[in-house]
């Protein structure tokens, strides 16, 4: 049985060798190569762990830092050493979507991730690789003010909105499948596997804040997103990375453009309302967009009107205040707030404007 197979590999495999999930890479690693692309050292052929000769612990040196996913990877571009991510797919809806989205009259006006190039491969003739920046979770590092957030949500509705005046449905728009973009905020790149270390694995990576250096952010991942003949649409539920939308549970047809909906304002709920304080003020606009009828959700149009309306309410002061969690112990919040201070000072000596745009 594959199960069992797969169980008795990993027990018989050697510390801090490579997984069976990271075996293909290793084969096309010198076709990825010749294209202009060059995957980290433990990838190689002829790779030997550094481990060995060192004496270390594989999980404490960065070739022993694995990819387990099958269908990702990341690599550096070989002509700038820019880091970039493959994502190995099939022919299909996903690529003509991520395609479309990312063609030259169209990939300056979007959210979408841009797409850098498409790699075909001798051996894998049935598989191709997408070839993306290197991006990071959306909230790693966390948001310092509320003028940041304002930036982030913006910028995803836009994004959202992008999508849907073309009738497409991401249908999976969720904390997993947006990401920013840190070209700016970690000028010296970052470990694409520990993200909060430094690329060559040698202390933390250096970074600035979002303010300071104002990051875009992007949708990602169009594997359940589709093309419609209009936004009135109907289409079985897709139980993506948010399973919690009430069509999902009825089990029938439902209007995917409203579940796009539904997922902006449950991530906002989740990882905003509930964790930090301060955010009162989206409480109406996140209700809204959950409502348990989909049909009496707002248009991602009527979305973006509301929080610009929510956005001019919002005072300088209040841009550049401090996001607190409701899990800070109160000494640690006094810190954060004394630095956020000395931060603002700088920022408005600097004209940084409070609600950073790249």
């Amino acid at each position: 049985m594959p199960g069992i197979r797969s169980t008795e590999s990993h027990r018989n495999r050697e510390f801090g060798a490579l997984f069976d999930s990271e075996l293909w890479w290793r084969d096309e690693y010198q076709a990825i190569e010749a294209q202009g692309y060059i995957l980290r050292p433990r990838y190689h052929p002829n790779w030997c762990p550094s481990w060995k000769r060192s004496g270390k612990d594989f999980f404490t040196v960065e070739d022993g830092q694995p990819t387990l996913s099958p269908t990702s990877m990341d690599g550096t571009r070989a002509c700038d050493g820019r880091q970039v991510m493959f994502k190995k797919i099939s022919a299909g809806n996903e690529l003509e979507i991520t395609k479309f989205l990312s063609s030259p009259g169209l990939m300056r006006e979007s959210q979408c991730v841009p797409l850098l190039e498409i790699l075909e491969l001798p051996k894998s003739p049935e598989q191709k690789l997408l070839v993306m920046p290197l991006l990071r979770p959306f909230d790693n590092p966390r948001f310092q003010t509320f003028g940041e957030f304002v930036s982030f949500f913006a910028q995803i509705c836009d994004g959202l909105l992008f999508m849907h005046e073309r009738n497409i449905a991401h249908r999976d728009c969720t904390t997993n499948n947006i990401m920013l973009d840190p070209s700016g905020m970690y000028p010296k790149g970052f470990h694409p596997i520990q993200i909060n270390r430094s690329r060559d694995f040698k202390g933390r990576a250096k970074r600035f804040t979002r303010t300071r250096r104002p990051t875009r952010y992007y949708l990602i991942d169009f594997g359940l997103s589709r093309r419609y003949s209009s936004r009135n649409a109907l289409d079985e539920p897709l139980r993506g990375g948010d399973k919690s939308a009430p069509e999902h549970r009825l089990g029938r047809q439902c209007n995917p453009f409203h579940t796009d909906i539904y997922d902006l304002g449950n991530l906002v709920r989740e990882r905003f309302l509930k964790v930090y304080n301060g955010f009162e003020f989206m409480v109406g606009l996140v209700d809204a967009m959950t409502d348990d009828n989909p049909a009496e959700r707002p248009t991602i149009e009527e979305v973006i009107s509301r929080f610009s309306r929510i956005r001019d309410s919002l005072s300088g002061f209040k841009l550049r205040s401090l996001i607190t969690s409701k899990k800070d112990r109160s000494l640690t919040t006094k810190f954060r707030y004394v630095r956020q201070v000395v931060r603002t000072v700088g920022y408005i000596i600097l004209q940084k404007a409070a609600i950073p745009c790249a």
